[in-house]
This record gives structure tokens, C-alpha cells and sequence, in this order.
């Protein structure tokens, strides 16, 4: 393990070299958004993209340190769409699925549309083959 060295402001572990920070990445601005809300019995999750679809921001219940069940509870839904619409906010931006929508609303956000995409199955799934005896 050993002792730490303890570098001086302006200072660099090189001669004459300068202390580089990390790139900060771009603020991407824009007006509108899709929200995309997966809420299962166990977890919600929140991804916010811009009109291309590139993914700008995203969440979960289980990320905000809400653990085992409490992850699906309508209360950790909304505060999934709190903290996504706080990080809308940084970047310049104008029950489960219920609850998010309603704590993305509650931060000042207009929704034009709302739509589900749940896969249904048409017929079902195949039967089971008969039992032979």
C-alpha cells in the first residue's frame, strides 16, 4: 500500500506538464422528447430520447436504491419520473407506468401522446401436446 502523495494545486505527477480534466460531455438541447416507460411487476425503468432516437437519459427504481419489492411500488415509479425529469431539466428540455408519467408531469413537462406498445399475442401460444398413457 504505501504513503499517498499529495499533489499540489497546479502541480503535475509530470515536469512541466498540466493537470488535464476529464471532457466534459456536450449539453445536448432540445425540445422534444419520447419517454419510454417499461413497468413490470418487479422494477420501472424510464429511458428518455430525442426525436432520432438516440437515448439521452435513463432510470430505475432499482438504480434509486429501492430494493427487492419496493422496486414495483407505484411510490418508486414516481420517483423514477422525478429523477428523469430532473435530468431533462439539466439538459435543457422544454399504477407503475401511471405514477412515472404522473412525477414527469408534476416537473413542469407536457405530454403530446401517450401510446402502448405491450406485445399481445393474437391467438396465444401453442397448446401443450397430448398426454400419451
Amino acid at each position: 500500500m504505501g504513503k499517498k502523495r499529495i499533489v499540489a494545486k497546479g502541480e503535475s505527477g509530470k515536469e512541466g506538464g498540466a493537470i488535464h480534466n476529464a471532457p466534459s460531455s456536450k449539453k445536448r438541447a432540445f425540445e422534444r422528447g419520447i419517454l419510454y416507460v417499461e413497468s413490470t411487476y418487479n422494477n420501472t425503468r424510464l429511458t428518455l430520447t430525442d426525436e432520432k432516437g438516440d437515448a439521452v437519459a435513463a432510470s430505475s427504481s432499482g438504480a434509486l436504491g429501492f430494493q427487492g419489492a419496493k422496486k414495483g411500488t407505484p411510490f418508486a415509479a414516481a420517483k423514477v419520473g422525478e429523477t428523469i425529469a430532473a435530468k431533462a431539466l439539466a439538459m435543457g428540455v422544454g399504477s407503475g407506468r401511471e405514477s412515472s408519467i404522473r412525477g414527469f408531469v408534476n416537473k413542469g413537462f407536457g405530454i403530446l401522446g401517450i401510446k402502448d406498445v405491450t406485445p399481445v399475442p393474437h391467438n396465444g401460444p401453442r397448446p401443450r401436446r397430448a398426454r400419451r398413457v
